[in-house]
């Protein structure tokens, strides 16, 4: 990329799942980031910038409700894109509502997509 590498938080307990996004992101040209446990999540929000934080809703230690209201208390404005397994209407516009920008359902959304979408919203093209 020929502008400043855009950073992305994945912040997802499935291991395969967040490392196959990782290293997606990473063969475009992303500085991908993945953490396992909400806390760990926000311990790094509070010390790193990034660009887009796609994020899990159920997670160990700090779930993603609890996140997305710890990022707008901590007035951190990042772009948060939710990918989860919860698919009723009442989670996706509670996620909404809390600042979410858009919300996938893993196991109807192919990964491939969940990543082009990313690229689109960050107004970048891949390498």
């Amino acid at each position: 990329m020929t502008e400043k590498q855009k950073k992305i938080l994945i912040i997802e307990d499935e291991g395969p799942i967040a490392r196959m996004l990782n290293l997606k992101f990473h063969n475009i040209g992303f500085n991908a980031q993945m953490v396992h446990d909400g806390k760990e999540a926000l311990d790094i929000l509070k010390k790193n910038h990034f660009d887009l934080i796609l994020l899990d809703l159920l997670l160990p230690k700090v779930d993603g409700f609890e996140i997305l209201k710890k990022l707008k208390k901590m007035k951190i404005n990042t772009p948060v894109i939710v990918s989860s397994n919860l698919s009723e209407k009442n989670f996706i516009d509670e996620a909404k509502k809390l600042g979410a920008v858009d919300y996938f359902i893993k196991a109807e959304t192919p990964m491939a997509k969940v990543v082009e979408k990313s690229i689109k919203f960050l107004k970048v093209s891949p390498a």
